[in-house]
């Protein structure tokens, strides 16, 4: 984990230093005469310039003491930017989260035991449409469709449910359903196809000619046995929800950690790029490490030593 994160630093340090223009253009502006002794002013303020190496090092010692540096455009530390963010990131995965799994465990199943049959080919249907249709489009249509045309959802305009909770619930309800559709066309296919590989399985079988009811043998012995591909997954698609909000924040202008990103790509904030994608690489890899931790609870044969 620890390697893992160290090679994130690196690529991010790197990668945003890369991207045409910097703060210095962001402050002078490109098309100005610029005096190249408001360059170095400039460029001495924020440390940039040292060598990119010195830079590196002197950012990853910060990281080491719990320090994520300070925004080059407000001045705010990078933290506080980030705890006045984050929980409405995390409403919207968690949101996303429940409503793939409300969405893509039953269908999955349903669609493995009615295989090859009208319903199976409906819902396949589905998780195809589910995958293909980008994140920002089905976002808009449903704000055009529900906000404008129907005038059943509010005018999305962030509201912190410890303010007004329903406000709050009617407001989330499209970004989480936007994400949430998506996720749960990806948990469908696999829940169907583990569902089917267990549901061939010989001591499924043994319950079935011992005479336990139909319900009992796939909900205790196939469903129970075909939640650890299903976990693997949900943990990748927590992962893929939390560095795929950017763009649904975006579309409903949420005021979220992957907001704050595009925000800092657009203002080449390096510290504010640097410490949100680190926050959410480590996000993504506790997370993985939890679901590796959960393989153990749910098959009793599988010792960590």
């Amino acid at each position: 984990m620890l390697l893992t994160l160290v090679g994130v630093s690196l690529i991010v340090f790197t990668l945003v230093r890369l991207l045409p223009g910097s703060i210095v253009d962001q402050i002078l502006g490109t098309e100005s005469v610029r005096d190249p002794a408001d360059i170095a002013r400039i460029q001495a303020t924020f440390g940039l310039d040292q060598p990119v190496p010195v830079q590196y090092a002197t950012w990853l010692g910060r990281i080491v003491r719990g320090d994520l540096d300070t925004s080059y455009r407000t001045g705010r530390s990078v933290q506080s930017m980030i705890v006045a963010t984050l929980p409405i990131t995390v409403e919207l995965a968690i949101g996303a989260v429940l409503v793939s799994l409300l969405i893509g465990v039953p269908t999955g199943v349903i669609a493995a035991l009615r295989q090859n049959r009208a319903t199976d080919m409906a819902l396949r249907v589905g998780t195809l449409l589910g995958l293909s249709i980008p994140s920002f489009w089905q976002g808009t249509i449903l704000i055009l469709l529900f906000s404008y045309y129907l005038r059943w959802a509010p005018p999305v305009s962030w509201v912190s449910p410890f303010e007004d909770l329903g406000a709050n619930l009617r407001m989330m309800a499209l970004p989480v359903l936007t994400l949430g559709t998506a996720s749960s066309a990806a948990i469908q296919r696999y829940t169907r196809i583990a569902m089917l590989d267990v549901m061939r399985q010989d001591y499924v079988r043994t319950a079935r000619a011992k005479g336990l009811p139909e319900r009992r043998v796939v909900y205790f012995h196939g469903l129970r046995n075909c939640l650890i591909p299903v976990v693997t997954v949900l943990g990748l698609e927590i992962g893929a929800l939390l560095g795929g909000a950017a763009v649904t924040e975006q579309v409903f202008t949420l005021p979220g950690v992957g907001r704050l990103v595009l925000e800092g790509i657009y203002g080449r904030d390096y510290p504010v790029i640097q410490g949100t994608v680190l926050l959410i690489a480590t996000s993504f890899i506790v997370i993985n490490f939890l679901v590796d931790m959960l393989y153990a609870l749910l098959n009793p044969r599988i010792r960590y030593s």
